[in-house]
């Protein structure tokens, strides 16, 4: 009786372990939840829906995007850590939602280091310093040379508090040495309209925002702030080259709840950067302003969030940013 139990037994755990590595092979064997902490139309969507289709393309399974906005997306980001550790549901982070908003935010109670891990990079989104086309300021140069004239009145407009423009122009005023006064709109269009209209004299904006006023003469691109040189902006210089080591691009990774088993972190990783490698998908980010990242592990990207954490712990700090409202 005792070796039949012990056959029996073994039996049983062989098919379990086959039972789960074969689910675990068809993951992801349901739909996907792809969570967004902006509203629809926005970069982090957009990216999130175009990463979105394309796994849905590969995987043979639905990912479907989710927007639920609020706090600069800690609202998606505490609702996707508190998720089932499963592989079911994931989230589009962004530079804004996991490296500053919990710094200015902190009745939250996330803790991305802790509470999430990376899956995969989709790409980021450079940003540019833009001026109205009939302004006097032709190049980084004279902005800086402006903004010590006007002896810490200058003002920069950006779509919110703590988004990734507004970060951008804090660090530029610390590598610069000037203050400038940050004008929060509620969104970067109605920031854009008021550039535009001469009511603030530059701003930092998404690529994709501004390329459709750029490419028609009605602004002047002065600087971008990824690390290289833009694509569709060949001309137009890095802040890079003239304060060594500036990035502030806005980053869209994808991200889940820690303790999701590591093959569907695997699996994950492995057909986004395959989907990155694409034409298709280069062209794609190419016409959104978007540059495509597609070489780092899970491991590299939790690296990379945690160096982002620290990096804009201390812009905030040096620069007291308070948090919205």
């Amino acid at each position: 009786m005792a070796a039949m139990y012990r056959l029996l037994m073994g039996a049983l755990c062989v098919a379990a372990t086959a039972t789960l590595a074969h689910a675990q092979a068809k993951y992801p064997d349901h739909p996907v939840k792809v969570v967004v902490g902006f509203a629809a139309g926005g970069g982090t969507d957009v990216a999130g829906r175009v990463m979105a289709q394309k796994l849905s393309d590969a995987m043979g399974q639905s990912f479907i995007v989710e927007n639920r906005a609020g706090a600069s997306g800690l609202i998606a980001s505490e609702q996707v850590a508190k998720a089932a550790p499963d592989g079911y549901t994931i989230m589009v982070g962004s530079q804004t939602t996991l490296a500053v908003a919990p710094a200015l935010y902190k009745k939250f109670q996330l803790d991305v280091v802790k509470d999430l891990t990376g899956m995969a990079m989709i790409g980021i989104s450079p940003l540019v310093a833009v001026v109205n086309a009939d302004s006097p300021i032709k190049s980084v140069k004279d902005l800086i040379a402006e903004a010590k004239a006007r002896n810490g009145t200058m003002n920069f407009g950006s779509g919110g508090v703590g988004t990734t423009p507004h970060m951008a122009g804090e660090l530029l005023a610390f590598n610069a040495g000037v203050k400038l006064v940050h004008v929060a709109y509620r969104g970067e269009a109605p920031a854009l309209n008021d550039l535009l209209g001469g009511q603030i004299p530059f701003m930092f904006s998404n690529l994709s925002v501004v390329k459709g006023n750029i490419e028609a003469g009605k602004l002047r691109a002065l600087a971008v702030t990824s690390t290289k040189r833009v694509p569709s902006l060949p001309n137009v210089p890095t802040l890079s080259e003239t304060f060594p080591g500036f990035d502030a691009a806005t980053w869209f990774v994808l991200v889940a709840p820690t303790g999701t088993p590591p093959d569907a972190i695997a699996r994950i990783n492995a057909e986004a950067k395959k989907i990155v490698a694409t034409q298709d998908f280069q062209q794609r980010f190419d016409q959104l302003g978007m540059i495509p990242d597609q070489d780092r592990t899970p491991d590299e990207i939790n690296a990379y969030i945690n160096a982002e954490i620290a990096k804009w712990a201390k812009v905030i700090k040096d620069a007291d940013v308070k948090p919205a409202d």
